[in-house]
């Protein structure tokens, strides 16, 4: 992955350590409003209109609403899509699984803006009225998650997990499962003239579809792969641990002050070190 490589390089420091328990948290406060304010989370649902009147905040804030309404089966489920989740980020790294979890969000704000505005601009005010009147915005979390499944199915095709907690299956089957309840719902909604929901689906796992077609062919990231990075980084770890450099004029370290710089004199007979203060001013050893 090039491209990733060449933008963690240059914006890996804005990486989200941590996501998947932030999702995990904003859903448990949906939980949370739901059993306790209902009502309040349609003031922070993606309404297209709305944002048009400058409530653009709504853009981020839909992301608090979990998949579906609470339950105990519900709970558990989150519990699998945390561990699913982590796995992602121990894999991934942390650039990349943030640039996967935003691009999807990113993603559907797009998707349901331009649907909203384009039914505004070819008549469809009324349709797309309806939509505001009963809650239908399409923005789910629930195509979220699911966009995060695949991406470990992808990852790990032959985990295996207990379905309904008896039947063992390998988890690329479900992948295969979800990919056509995706397409079903995709058809299903525009059969509906549901336009929004329809869009939504198809944004929500376009992060997919391009993790897909950018990892097609480069092999897959398997439990040895990850067991073995996460060795060799200890191991550099260590090394740049025992790594020391001395300025051979007032003998400081790096670990009296981290900010020097040391550097070799190419004019002194022998291997002397100086650092920033003296490599200039100091008398050659012959």
């Amino acid at each position: 992955m090039d491209f990733m490589t060449k933008l963690e390089r240059k914006f890996g420091k804005f990486s989200i350590p941590n996501l998947t328990l932030i999702l995990v948290t904003c859903f448990a406060i949906g939980y949370l409003l739901e059993i306790f304010a209902p009502d309040s989370l349609m003031l922070i649902s993606l309404d297209p209109s709305k944002v048009m009147h400058g409530q653009v905040y709504r853009l981020i804030t839909w992301v608090v609403i979990p998949p579906s309404s609470v339950s105990i089966f519900v709970i558990i489920t989150l519990m699998f899509y945390f561990y699913v989740g982590r796995t992602l980020e121990n894999v991934m790294g942390d650039f990349r699984y943030t640039v996967y979890i935003l691009s999807g969000i990113i993603f559907t704000d797009i998707g349901i803006m331009l649907t909203y505005a384009f039914m505004v601009l070819t008549g469809q005010s009324e349709l797309a009225g309806l939509y505001i009147e009963y809650g239908l915005y399409g923005a789910s979390t629930y195509y979220l998650c699911m966009s995060m499944f695949l991406a470990y199915a992808f990852l790990f095709p032959n985990m295996q997990v207990l379905l309904y907690f008896i039947i063992p299956i390998k988890v690329k089957w479900l992948g295969y499962l979800d990919i056509a309840y995706l397409l079903v719902e995709i058809i299903r909604f525009g059969l509906m003239r549901y336009y929004t929901g329809m869009v939504t689906v198809i944004m929500s796992v376009l992060n997919f579809i391009i993790f897909y077609a950018m990892l097609k062919g480069k092999g897959r990231v398997t439990p040895a792969h990850k067991k073995r990075k996460r060795r060799y980084k200890q191991e550099v770890r260590q090394t740049q641990l025992l790594t020391r450099h001395k300025c051979a004029i007032c003998g400081q370290t790096e670990e009296d002050d981290p900010t020097l710089e040391f550097r070799y004199c190419s004019r002194c007979k022998g291997n002397y070190e100086y650092c920033q203060n003296h490599l200039f001013t100091h008398e050659h050893k012959k």
